[in-house]
């Protein structure tokens, strides 16, 4: 699947880790190389900001979509040539769903997991096929995704819904995943008792 511009959701924070925030570089620098576009939540902070460093230090096409009231926070990342101000979270992430041909979840808390299973249940209900990927990055997800598991076990996941959502443990490989992926056709998106 030919990717041009690449989602990417994760932490407005840093971590408590180093290697968040390396992890987040070597993301936006691999894409820059690669000629994949960034777009990301126009933050200039955490590994938000991290991610879009990198890019635009390695001559990548970064695109931000941020709320006027994080704009009006001074959190949006001035020096992105194409910043986008939108009027809500809502229109936020659809915006980012337009503009993009895959989403990864680098690591992050509420926001980066609401934006990110946001956009694996619009892939569930059939309002886009692109692929939904987690960097499980030292295990971060670990949890998350035995819980995923777990519902499908409990039947609130249905095996091929959990199926969306493609993992791997580095961003060399996660690129690697997203680029083999291709739609399957597929059901109902709730299964039948």
């Amino acid at each position: 699947m030919a990717i041009k511009r690449l989602c990417v959701f994760c932490g407005a924070n840093p971590g408590g880790d180093a290697t968040y925030r390396e992890t987040a570089r070597r993301v936006g620098t691999l894409l820059a190389e690669r000629k994949i576009g960034v777009v990301f939540g126009g933050g200039k902070v955490g590994l938000m900001g991290a991610v879009a460093d990198a890019a635009l230090e390695a001559g990548g096409e970064v695109i931000g979509v941020i709320p006027q009231d994080l704009v009006d926070k001074e959190l949006a990342h001035r020096k992105v040539p194409d910043l986008r101000i939108v009027r809500s979270m809502h229109e936020r992430k659809a915006l980012m769903e337009k503009l993009s041909d895959g989403f990864i979840a680098l690591p992050g808390g509420f926001g980066t997991m609401d934006e990110f299973c946001e956009i694996v249940t619009w892939a569930q209900l059939g309002f886009h096929d692109k692929p939904c990927g987690m960097l499980n990055l030292g295990g971060y997800y670990d949890r998350f995704l035995a819980f995923l598991d777990h519902a499908v076990g409990q039947g609130f996941i249905a095996p091929d819904n959990r199926a969306l959502i493609l993992e791997a443990p580095t961003p060399e490989s996660m690129l690697e995943t997203l680029a083999a992926f291709r739609p399957k056709p597929r059901g109902r998106w709730v299964k039948s008792p």
